[in-house]
Order: structure tokens, then C-alpha cells, then sequence
């Protein structure tokens, strides 16, 4: 995945060295609660939502409603995210990836809680 040169600073790699150190959503929480204002996580906690609800073709009409994010808001993210450096994309099909491992794992769950079940009943 290329990097925009212009964006290609030490700082930044810094701080994305340290993101990447992070180990558990707590973690995240005191780390961003002590780098960003709340209105700045919230603002790309925003983003991250419309880019998702672009992504599974939602309205923009939708994404007013759940959001209540801009229509210029939007319009930035659905351009980032259909013309950006993929950066959306990545991330959301990894979530996704992750969202249907966790599902596949609570039906296994569901399935050997059921069998104990069914074998304490015969026996």
C-alpha cells in the first residue's frame, strides 16, 4: 500500500509505532483519551461509521439519521473511501473478517454447550 509522501513525516511515524503498541481496547481508550479531545474521537469514530454505511450502500439520508454526520462529512469520507488510499477499506474488511470469526466461534460455543447438554440427558 503506497504512502502519500506529502503525509510521510517521523512524527507521525512515531505516533503510529505507538498506536501499534496498543494491546486492548482499554489501553486505546487511555491512550487516545490522552492524545485527542473527546470531539476529535468522537469526530473519527464518525468518519469510521459513515465509511462503513458507504460501504454497505446505506443512503446518505441513513447515515444522517445513525450518525448525524454532515452530507459534506460524508461526501469527504465517500470520496476517501473510493478514491483514498484505501486506508477505509482495509480496516473495514478486517473488522469485518474479525466480526464473522466471532460469530463462527459463538456458534461453535453455542453448538458444544448443546451437546454437553444433550449427552448429560442421556446418560
Amino acid at each position: 500500500m503506497p504512502v502519500n509522501e506529502k503525509l510521510k513525516d517521523p512524527l507521525l511515524d512515531q505516533l503510529f509505532q505507538a498506536i501499534l503498541l496498543l494491546r486492548t481496547v482499554e489501553e486505546c481508550y487511555c491512550f487516545f483519551e490522552d492524545l485527542c479531545t473527546v470531539a476529535e474521537l468522537k469526530s473519527m469514530a464518525q468518519r469510521l461509521e459513515v465509511a462503513r454505511m458507504l460501504q454497505e450502500e446505506r443512503t446518505y439520508g441513513e447515515i444522517v439519521e445513525r450518525t448525524k454526520a454532515s452530507t459534506a462529512t460524508i461526501s469527504r469520507v465517500k470520496r476517501a473511501l473510493f478514491y483514498g488510499a484505501d486506508g477505509y477499506r482495509l480496516v473495514l474488511e478486517r473488522m469485518k473478517k474479525l466480526e464473522q470469526r466471532r460469530k463462527r466461534a459463538e456458534e461453535g460455543k453455542g453448538e458444544k454447550d448443546a451437546n454437553k447438554s444433550g449427552k448429560g440427558a442421556k446418560e
